[in-house]
């Protein structure tokens, strides 16, 4: 049963649906101003919301587990950027420039939230302390993922700017504090329309990937992407996970974590998010690579959640011996 929550995934249908209706009927004019100008609001309305329904007490709840936040955060931002460098000679002659750069900005991104809280609860692992590192992780990227972005890109010709970081930090963290300091008048109202947050969570990513790759698509993007990078390219996601997996779950046995705290850190530190990504590719990167850019991220996303859905029922099938932490 819990399974099929994640497999078949139809939000990444929809995901491929609007790359196909991008690649036929790219908006450009006046269309793209205004698809543009729409999509700025739903980000900066989603992640308003965001910041009104997440919890503090959940959060402090968790906030205690020093060492467990701090191995999930080494993972995330500094073993994926590392692994982005360090497998190079590997991955960069299976893409083309454009992907090999979307893949060291998928290795800078932050963690996911809804998908590791949720594979964590499905596993009977620590969920107080993925509220936390998963929430963390999220927060923290506003401000370290450009800068990690500049110094990888660094090594292969770019950067990013201050500018960018001030751009990130104006529609994503300023739209999250405001949501924080509304939460305690209009929580009551977020938690009886879930189902609305919903929509507008995938909503706002679907509109950026209709215009990131109507721009693109305009610019050539399938005349410069062989069908060759792009095999090579799942390959390219496939070792990146498959790593972060291996890695995470060998740093937790070896530190002498509980099962249920490995749980967290294998679902926290080895995913990447779709929904902090794909809004702040659109502002490091020029209009017209951003298509480029954020495939590998699509592809990363689908594969980390048809993966981790198998690996969450077989923590979940363990002795029930292994109560979760309180």
């Amino acid at each position: 049963m819990a399974r099929s929550r994640f497999i078949p995934d139809n939000f990444t249908l929809l995901l491929v649906a609007v790359v196909i209706a991008a690649s036929l009927l790219p908006c450009s004019g006046m269309a793209a101003v205004a698809f543009n100008a729409i999509t700025n609001i739903a980000i900066g309305l989603l992640f308003f919301m965001h910041g009104a329904k997440l919890s503090r007490e959940a959060v402090l709840q968790g906030l205690t587990h020093w060492r467990l936040h701090g191995l999930v955060f080494a993972c995330t931002f500094v073993m994926f950027p590392l692994l982005g460098l360090a497998l190079r000679p590997l991955l960069e002659p299976l893409v083309t420039p454009d992907l090999y750069v979307g893949l060291l900005f998928l290795c800078a991104l932050p963690a996911t939230v809804q998908s590791a809280i949720a594979f964590t609860s499905i596993a009977r692992g620590n969920v107080p302390a993925a509220v936390c590192s998963a929430s963390g992780s999220s927060l923290i990227g506003i401000f370290l993922t450009p800068l990690l972005v500049g110094l990888l890109l660094s090594t292969h010709g770019g950067a990013a700017s201050f500018d960018a970081v001030r751009a990130i930090v104006l529609q994503l963290l300023v739209p999250f504090v405001a949501g924080q300091l509304a939460r305690r008048w209009i929580s009551g109202w977020i938690e009886r329309h879930k189902a609305v947050l919903g929509l507008l969570d995938r909503g706002s990513i679907l509109l950026v990937v209709y215009t990131a790759f109507s721009e693109a698509v305009i610019q050539g993007l399938w005349q410069q992407i062989p069908p060759r990078a792009l095999v090579g390219l799942l390959v390219a996601c496939a070792v990146l996970l498959a790593l972060a997996l291996l890695i995470t779950t060998f740093a937790a046995r070896r530190l002498g974590f509980s099962t249920e705290d490995e749980i967290t850190i294998v679902f926290c530190g080895s995913k990447k998010s779709l929904a902090s990504g794909i809004p702040m590719a659109r502002v490091l990167f020029a209009s017209h690579a951003v298509g480029a850019v954020v495939l590998p991220l699509m592809l990363f996303h689908q594969m980390q959640l048809m993966v981790c859905a198998v690996i969450a029922q077989r923590y979940r099938a363990r002795p029930a011996a292994g109560a979760p932490n309180e």
